[in-house]
């Protein structure tokens, strides 16, 4: 796919002919992968880094538009690149940006609210790695929109709030995976679940922080389609406290008062990194332990089984950073793909 190991993956369907693309991350760049035959995958090209190799990368997608940012790579920048240029080439082929917004140097994660045409980057070089907001609703002119600064973010989540709290009905609420980087309510630096407004770009204001037990780092998580409650993975809780997978629900149904429900631990050790929830399943990518997939009726009492997996990386389970980094629910056909640090590209078929 164009040499270096695997990272982030995402995913785009063409609107014009509905065939499925994999935007796989590499150390290198970008791969763009037509997948719509998953037993014949097409390299149709690649997106090279703006400057040096990297092994945190990261896209997202938006009115056909691909955002890559890429982590400790130096004037790297958001590169911007029309995905209908895939249409009709002869693969393979080496694209080039057709943008790159320089309004940060690099980047570790970028979330970009596709109702409100508005991506957040996290962990840059700008707003003591909160959030930088840019505008994107004119795709291949980004511009800069407002900052928020009292949270160090690794991840985060940006939606229309269209949940339980009628207080933010409508609003547009940003789910952190993060730390602190105030001292209001908890000690700088403590791994915390935050809440923020950011309808008003200028003036983006904290709902609420919370923490929970036995943090080790809180990495990335995703909200349930009714937005009642909030599942975040910790990257760091089995590696350095002994225990096993974990995923921990919130209870976010009053979005001023989350309420840590529990963990859910699965049977296996390895690191949790990357989830997606699509309608009562969670999409998992666990590092040695591959792709884990798990159900919920009832997260109020915890109710969540795993009930598919597919690893990866079958030479061990232990939590250590190898094997599957992320994981991509939302193709039409119901495809699931994910990317393996070592091992590639995985196109899988739920049964």
């Amino acid at each position: 796919m164009g040499g270096g190991d695997g990272n982030d993956i995402w995913g785009w369907v063409d609107p014009l002919n509905n065939e499925e693309y994999a935007l796989m991350g590499l150390t290198t760049g970008i791969a763009f992968v037509n997948v719509t035959d998953p037993d014949n995958p097409v390299v149709v090209g690649t997106l090279p880094t703006e400057t040096i190799e990297t092994p945190w990368r990261d896209i997202k997608v938006y009115q056909d538009h691909a955002y890559v940012i890429a982590d400790r790579a130096e004037s790297h920048g958001i590169q911007v690149f029309d995905l209908t240029r895939l249409r009709g080439v002869a693969p393979p082929q080496v694209f080039t940006a057709d943008v790159v917004y320089d309004g940060i140097t690099s980047a570790h994660n970028i979330a970009i609210n596709e109702d409100t045409g508005f991506l957040y980057a996290v962990g840059s070089n700008t707003c003591a790695k909160g959030l930088h907001m840019v505008d994107i609703r004119t795709p291949d002119k980004p511009m800069f929109a407002g900052c928020y600064s009292d949270q160090h973010l690794h991840d985060t989540q940006c939606i229309v709030y269209q949940g339980p709290d009628s207080d933010y009905l409508g609003r547009e609420i940003c789910f952190n995976s993060a730390f602190t980087n105030t001292a209001d309510n908890l000690p700088i630096g403590t791994h915390i679940l935050g809440i923020v407004d950011v309808t008003d770009k200028a003036a983006a204001v904290t709902v609420f922080e919370r923490d929970y037990p036995d943090a080790g780092y809180a990495h990335q998580g995703w909200i349930t389609d009714d937005h009642r409650f909030f599942l975040l993975g910790d990257e760091l809780d089995e590696s350095e406290l002994g225990f096993p997978t974990r995923t921990l629900i919130f209870d976010v149904s009053d979005l001023d008062a989350p309420v840590f429900v529990s963990a859910y631990e699965a049977a296996t050790s390895s690191i949790d990194h990357n989830l997606y929830v699509l309608g009562n399943r969670v999409y998992q990518a666990n590092y040695t332990s591959g792709v884990r997939v798990l159900e919920f009726s009832d997260l109020a009492n915890s109710v969540i089984n795993e009930v598919a997996f597919f690893d990866t990386f079958p030479a061990g389970d232990s939590a250590v950073f190898d094997g599957t980094w992320s994981v991509y629910p939302y193709l039409p056909s119901g495809n699931i793909i994910a990317s393996d640090i070592a091992n590639g590209l995985f196109i899988l078929t739920p049964r």
